[in-house]
């Protein structure tokens, strides 16, 4: 059945604003679970994947429509992985994307190892119900720059460098980064599957 809304499981501007780019030419109404008065949940899972499939099953039981839920974070190899699925709140439950920048900043003084990505891990669920959620998990490999760079973008961007590129994520227009940023590439992979099983119509 051809969905006509979905709710997204996150309140984060820069996401909806990806999400409703590529929803939008399909005539689907993107909903935040703000705009239906769902308050967030406590991401209890440890890895992106759960906390996606946990997120996407909360905000499913307060509606009768399909929702979209992710997580994603940086991945830093020399931190053993860190800060992960803890991206957003490094520095404490209420930090800035600042106060994650300037701690990570400080744990890599000296580090040779700049080695990084960003994961993306996308759920979409039918209804709470749903036993076969449809699963895209992606990645964007990148390094720690020593400085920050670049206005564009949020979260983590201004020190996310793109060797090939020879730029930031921040450097980046918001057309450059949706064609191969892992969210971008997580949205263009779920819009695929969504149309192979009709839930969207191809174009």
């Amino acid at each position: 059945m051809t969905a006509k809304k979905i709710i997204i499981g996150s309140n984060n501007q820069g996401k909806i604003k990806e999400f409703r780019k590529y929803f939008e030419p399909f005539q689907i109404n993107i909903v935040t679970q703000k705009d239906m008065n769902i308050l967030p949940t406590e991401e209890t899972g440890k890895t992106f994947l759960s906390n996606s499939i946990q997120k996407a099953r909360y905000i499913s039981s307060y509606t009768r429509h399909p929702v979209i839920a992710d997580d994603s974070g940086l991945v830093v190899e020399a931190l053993g992985g860190s800060p992960g699925i803890y991206s957003a709140r490094y520095a404490g439950i209420d930090s800035s994307d600042q106060d994650n920048i300037d701690l990570l900043m400080k744990q890599m003084q000296g580090e040779i190892n700049r080695r990084a990505y960003f994961h993306c891990s996308l759920v979409y669920l039918r209804s709470c119900n749903d036993n076969n959620p449809v699963i895209v998990e992606t990645k964007w490999e990148g390094m720690i720059c020593e400085k920050k760079i670049g206005c564009n973008g949020f979260g983590y961007d201004p020190i996310f460098y793109i060797p090939e590129l020879k730029k930031t994520a921040a450097q980046l227009s918001a057309v450059e980064k949706n064609k191969i940023s892992h969210r971008g590439q997580g949205i263009r992979n779920l819009v695929q599957k969504l149309q192979q099983i009709r839930i969207i119509p191809k174009t």
